[in-house]
């Protein structure tokens, strides 16, 4: 098949939809499918990928990619992509992989409008949270990891308690987990935290780990990628995912029980699936519920190889080559 995928953002931003449309593009390709990729994201590197990316396109070139391709398939609903499809009448599949109206809030008209295209669509979401948000039929398909990369290396040491991976930015909750450590202390419970990434909170979390007394048991270590992060998660028992807004999914939480560490993760929206059988949730937002759940974890670790029980079969539905295989059997019934 010509596969015209359309992205608003790509590599080289870090994100979720970026890994899970970076994936989807290869695993395609290796599949012997012909790739196209637009988006909106610039770089000042040469682009060596194995199909070609337009990098903001212009209104002509969205009507020819269109015009080449057998089937459009968009990550999200675009109003500034989505027309072409429309107007030429091409076969479109969309990966729905956020909200569109945030739960409990008032619906925008552009959300409105998004969820109108879903009704002249094939739409796919990857979990079930917001699959039940949108009006239209929808297809459940997880979200893959790089399997090549995150896995269990036996060699490493599993001598860190809990690491936090993700953007530092308040929705992800890292000042929660801070809050938490804080009551840990109290009840003489004083595990290391590692936190990975960076953001406009990461002076305010610097600080508030000074004034609640607990700045000697982290460590800020920024952004790491591949194999450095793949070794940084093998290093630790538990990942924290302490998400105050209802995540979509949460590719991180697969990561982290690739590389062996039991979730603990807040239990509204999609990241309770993407967590499975392979750890713990709490009520987001509820220090009291996750300071709860990690004195229990952190206590019972070593004793418990539950997490790892149901590892293989959770991980194998959200292998790369996985979930690629489910998307082509839903672009090939509609094109043949």
């Amino acid at each position: 098949m010509k596969i015209f995928i359309y992205s608003s953002v790509f590599y080289p931003n870090i994100g979720g939809l970026e890994t899970v449309m970076f994936n989807l593009a290869h695993e395609f390709v290796a599949h012997g499918h012909d790739i196209k990729l637009a988006t909106q994201t610039t770089t000042n590197e040469v682009d060596n990928f194995p199909f070609e990316i337009i990098r903001c396109p212009t209104v002509y070139e969205l009507l020819q990619l269109t015009l080449w391709c057998d089937i459009c398939f968009h990550a999200c609903v675009s109003l500034k992509a989505v027309w072409p499809v429309l107007l030429l009448k091409k076969p479109l599949v969309i990966t729905h992989q956020t909200w569109y109206s945030y739960p409990g809030t008032k619906q925008t008209w552009q959300a409105a409008l998004k969820h109108w295209i879903t009704h002249f669509s094939t739409n796919i979401a990857p979990s079930q949270a917001i699959a039940d948000q949108l009006p239209a039929s929808v297809k459940v398909i997880p979200n893959s990891y790089e399997d090549d990369v995150f896995y269990i290396m036996p060699e490493i040491s599993r001598d860190r308690d809990l690491v936090f991976l993700g953007r530092l930015v308040s929705d992800k909750g890292a000042d929660l987990l801070l809050d938490s450590l804080a009551l840990l202390k109290q009840q003489g419970l004083e595990p290391n935290l590692t936190i990975i990434g960076q953001g406009p909170e990461e002076l305010a979390l610097k600080q508030q780990a000074q004034t609640l007394g607990i700045a000697e048991q982290i460590q800020f270590i920024g952004t790491q990628r591949g194999e450095t992060l793949a070794r940084l998660l093998n290093a630790h028992k538990i990942i924290v995912v302490p998400s105050k807004w209802q995540e979509p999914f949460g590719i991180v939480a697969l990561e982290g029980i690739a590389c062996g560490c039991l979730v603990v993760g807040s239990s509204s929206g999609g990241l309770k699936d993407a967590i499975g059988s392979c750890g713990v949730t709490f009520p987001n937002g509820s220090v009291e519920y996750l300071t709860k759940v990690l004195t229990e974890v952190l206590i019972n670790i070593e004793k418990s190889d539950t997490h790892n029980k149901h590892r293989k079969s959770h991980l194998i539905r959200h292998y790369k080559s996985s979930v690629a295989k489910a998307y082509l059997q839903v672009m090939e019934a509609i094109v043949q």
